[in-house]
């Protein structure tokens, strides 16, 4: 059938997806239709019988969905700390428990800007540059560097940047952690890969999957990143910059102990909306 109503389309969709055990079928498949259609929730609700002529293109992303594929992988989009972000290949897709790492991190950010009139920040591992970009957007006298390994991340990153006007004050540079960076920050930031390898396997389907390998493994016990980066990091800090990282959730006392080895003391721990270990803040 080339069009349906809108309200018909809305409930095969969500019955696709629930008949396969989708756990969030109503959700998926509202996002999934809206995005192919161009309609709204409002639309649903005072126009169900408009005609959709995008039938094809929604079943096709419902296929995707059922294949495994995650919703915001489908739709190339996800929503982060009130920016709109596009996804690509190599870009982990960043989720909710990361906004705790730009709140921990944030008034840091203003003070420094306010006292100094600039707050430089380098993001380390920036993917789509979720981090970097929700800081600099959040103030205007903040300039941040996102740096990568990856190409299309560092591509996608900057298109993200040019999106949301703040291209001016974010630069995409590509650099194996330190390697490659010059400069001192006020600011350091990073959600590494901090999974262990062999713990790879045992993911869900849609992060195993659909997620850059490289943004998971954090090596044979996960805290490789964070050697790497308290190691490295003094060098390219200002007098008394921080050092801002998302951490697993059972792994506080291992990065304290990495970091106070190296000379930090941590200053700060924030959990997770589930109330999970999620970010810790050094200062050297």
């Amino acid at each position: 059938m080339a069009e349906r109503p809108l309200g018909e389309l809305l409930r095969h969709a969500r019955q696709r997806l629930a008949d396969a055990g989708i756990a969030d079928a109503a959700f998926d498949s509202r996002l999934l239709v809206e995005h192919f259609s161009g309609t709204t929730r409002t639309d649903a609700i005072s126009s169900p019988d408009r005609i959709v002529g995008q039938v094809a293109e929604i079943e096709a992303a419902l296929d995707r969905r059922l294949a495994g594929e995650p919703v915001h992988r489908i739709l190339g989009y996800r929503d982060f700390y009130g920016m709109r972000l596009s996804l690509s290949a190599e870009t982990l897709e960043p989720r909710p428990d990361t906004e705790t790492l730009v709140d921990a991190v944030l008034p840091f950010v203003r003070e420094t800007a306010a006292r100094d009139g600039i707050c430089r920040i380098l993001d380390l591992g920036t993917g789509t540059g979720a981090i970097a970009l929700a800081l600099v957007t959040q103030e205007p006298r903040a300039v941040a560097t996102g740096v990568d390994v990856s190409d299309d991340a560092l591509a996608t990153a900057a298109a993200n940047a040019g999106q949301l006007g703040v291209s001016a004050r974010f630069s995409a540079k590509k650099s194996d952690w330190f390697s490659e960076i010059d400069g001192r920050h006020h600011l350091i930031v990073s959600n590494p890969p901090y999974i262990s390898s062999s713990e790879i396997e045992d993911l869900q389907n849609e992060v195993r999957n659909f997620d850059p390998r490289r943004a998971l493994d954090g090596g044979p016990d996960g805290l490789e990143p964070y050697r790497t980066i308290a190691s490295g990091a003094a060098r390219h800090l200002e007098k008394d910059g921080l050092v801002g990282l998302e951490i697993g959730r059972d792994q506080r006392r291992d990065v304290t102990e990495i970091f106070e080895q190296a000379g930090y003391h941590l200053l700060a721990q924030h959990k997770d909306l589930g109330g999970n270990d999620r970010v810790l803040v050094f200062r050297r």
